[in-house]
Order: C-alpha cells, then structure tokens, then sequence
C-alpha cells in the first residue's frame, strides 16, 4: 500500500525523523522533563487550601431510614 500525499512518501521518507530525534539521545531527557512537569503539577495541587494528606474529612452523612416494601395482596 503506497501512499502519498503531496509529493511525500512516509514509508520511504519517515526514518529522516529518527535521524534528528534520536530516542538513544532524547528519551531519557524527555521522560525527566515530563516527570519534573507531574512533581511540580501535584505540588501546586496539594499546595491548595484544603486540598492534600492535611485535607478535613468530609461530613459524616446519615443514612436514610429503610423503606420497607409495601405488602403483597
């Protein structure tokens, strides 16, 4: 199956991409810039007011008393 669009064949053109992002070079780096992006994300939200290990317990909520089902006629 050849595709082509524009005068572009991606199975016969695509591994120029891999010649410039290298995984050998750019894999690692990039895995610790999306973990320093998820640190710095839950530090912002477990700075928040009420957010966090410190956060207050919700209300406790009583339960509804049991129905009890209509007899059987």
């Amino acid at each position: 199956m050849n595709i082509e669009f524009m005068g572009y064949k991606p199975l016969e053109q695509d591994y120029r991409f891999w010649l410039v992002v290298n995984p050998a070079t750019w894999l690692i780096p990039t895995l610790l810039a999306v973990l320093v992006v998820a640190l710095l994300v839950h530090a912002v939200a477990f700075s928040l007011p009420g957010q966090g290990w410190s956060a207050p317990a919700p209300a406790a909520v009583e339960a509804a008393p049991a129905v009890e089902a209509a007899p059987a006629q």
